[in-house]
């Protein structure tokens, strides 16, 4: 101890050190205690996140994968996304998505919805997304949270609904005119059998021309009645798809049978060609025949308002695929589908057409009846130079 340190100075000094030390403690211990809090609150709300059933990702301005939920681990098991741009998981691409609603979410400061359809294991998927800014109070480094639902079995009943309502329609209507016109068919293809009956009572009588003409016209008479009372059946089997029947079937055959109903229309265009190269051996297949109608209907008039008042052909294939499928093609040289809507085009509710030519649910329904058969339907299309839509079907279904 020096002569000028007093030992009230030396108290003084160590009482100083245990306060600071005292409040050192006390400090840490309020910052595990907050530590802990904190520690809490992340399980708590990762416990939420990865509660939610919707896939869900913060992207980064240029749409890098920063976090994601437990949900998108399940739709993609392989590899870490992070890091990674959502558009080469979801779409194989190398640019953003056309419909993607997180460019305009950070640029208008909204939450943005949309609908899209993505190819996940080979498989058409639709998910509504819905974007919401997470700005950054700088303005640097803002990212945006996206939600996607799957919402592909949703859709699909929706629109199985809205298509047995239509079928209903249909079926009521082609009743009505089944009733209306097969009775004076009857008449007619009645009549017309008399006249031969009388034909060969009293044809001597009759010069040999004169005979050769009327034979011919009650001929022609009856194979119209015959054709007319066919396209009425077939109305009739478009009308009630519900009455479900598998059955071994003749693709070939139903593809003419449609072509049978579709007669005006291809006929009524003088700029319209109809081409047909159908596989002479192909194989029975194992289906339901009014629900296939309906997907090569839906095709074919695809097909010609793709055409609408343009110059084209229509072709229609069919050919064997390997040992145990059949293949399907319609293709048009007409308007093409343009990029930015192609895989839009089985979603249920997705339409290009102007009012009063469509409900938008005609390729959603081939999509979902093809998807029955097991089969699978694809479209290759260049925009301005026309389109083909490819249906291959097993010959055996798979049960």
């Amino acid at each position: 101890m020096t002569s000028g340190t007093t030992l009230s100075d030396l108290i003084g000094i160590e009482h100083s050190k245990l306060g600071f030390f005292q409040e050192l403690q006390q400090t840490i211990n309020e910052l595990q205690e907050s530590n802990h809090e904190l520690e809490d609150q992340r399980r708590e709300i990762a416990a939420i996140i990865d509660g939610i059933t919707d896939v869900m990702m913060v992207l980064s301005e240029d749409l890098q994968i920063l976090s994601v939920n437990n949900e998108f681990h399940k739709l993609f098991p392989e590899g870490n996304p992070i890091g990674r741009h959502c558009y080469e998981l979801f779409r194989h691409s190398g640019g953003a998505c056309p419909e993607c609603p997180a460019f305009r979410s950070l640029s208008t400061n909204t939450v943005c919805k949309e609908t899209a359809i993505f190819k996940i294991d080979g498989c058409n998927r639709q998910f509504e997304m819905l974007a919401s800014p997470l700005k950054s109070p700088t303005g640097a480094g803002n990212r945006v949270l996206i939600f996607k639902r799957d919402v592909t079995t949703e859709k699909e009943f929706q629109a199985k609904y809205y298509q047995a309502e239509k079928m209903v329609t249909v079926g009521t209507l082609a009743t009505g005119v089944a009733h209306e016109v097969n009775n004076p068919l009857m008449a007619i293809s009645g009549y017309a059998e008399g006249i031969q009956r009388r034909l060969k009572k009293h044809g001597d009588s009759m010069s040999e021309d004169v005979l050769r003409e009327f034979e011919d016209y009650t001929k022609t008479i009856l194979q119209e009645c015959s054709r007319c009372q066919n396209i009425v059946s077939s109305l009739l089997n478009f009308g009630h798809p519900e009455t479900s029947v598998f059955g071994f079937v003749n693709l070939n055959g139903i593809i003419e049978e449609t072509l049978n109903i579709l007669g005006f229309h291809l006929k009524k265009s003088q700029k319209l060609t109809l081409d047909k190269a159908l596989c002479d051996d192909l194989p029975l297949i194992y289906a339901d025949e009014p629900r296939l109608k309906q997907v090569i209907l839906n095709l074919l008039t695809n097909a010609m308002d793709a055409l609408e008042e343009l110059e084209g052909t229509i072709m229609v294939r069919t050919m064997k695929e390997g040992g145990d499928s059949v293949a399907l093609e319609v293709e048009d040289t007409g308007t093409g589908i343009p990029q930015d809507i192609k895989d839009r085009l089985f979603d249920p509710f997705f339409t290009t057409k102007s009012m009063g030519k469509g409900i938008g649910i005609g390729l959603s329904t081939c999509y979902g009846i093809v998807k029955d058969h097991n089969g699978e339907i694809t479209v290759h299309s260049v925009e301005g130079e026309g389109s083909c839509f490819r249906v291959v079907l097993p010959v055996q279904l798979d049960k």
